[in-house]
């Protein structure tokens, strides 16, 4: 089981199952929505994720995608998108333990700021997951 929650322990959650779609996003979306330069997310099966404690903000970062994070310190929590209906990606950062689902790829890297160098080995993807 993986845990983990915002900053200010406002928001906890659990995910069951194996953590799927391991990526660092390089997206403008996932970049301003942070003000970091990439985010590392994480998917599951949205039936194996549940709030335990709070109750996230949400907001529509695009016609097809909604964000959940914590209003009392912005910490982001999760990613859903209408087109993948059964899957809910999670920030990695936010686990309790951040090395349980480490990226495996780079995804939207054509879209990542030009002073980022990845030396990390992982392959990149120019646009979204294969």
């Amino acid at each position: 089981m993986l845990k983990g929650g915002c900053y200010c322990g406002a928001i906890r959650y659990e995910a069951a199952g194996a953590p799927f779609n391991e990526a660092n996003c390089h997206c403008s979306i996932c970049r301003r929505t942070t003000g970091a330069p990439f985010v590392a997310w994480f998917s599951v099966p949205r039936t194996q994720f549940r709030i335990t404690r709070g109750s996230p903000a949400r907001f529509r970062s695009t016609p097809k995608a909604v964000r959940s994070f914590c209003a009392e310190c912005g910490t982001q929590i999760a990613f859903e998108h209408e087109d993948f209906p059964q899957e809910v990606d999670i920030t990695t950062c936010s686990l309790d333990d951040a090395s349980a689902a480490a990226p495996k790829s780079h995804i939207w890297t054509g879209s990542r700021p030009g002073w980022i160098r990845l030396a990390d080995g992982l392959p990149e993807f120019r646009e979204s997951r294969p």
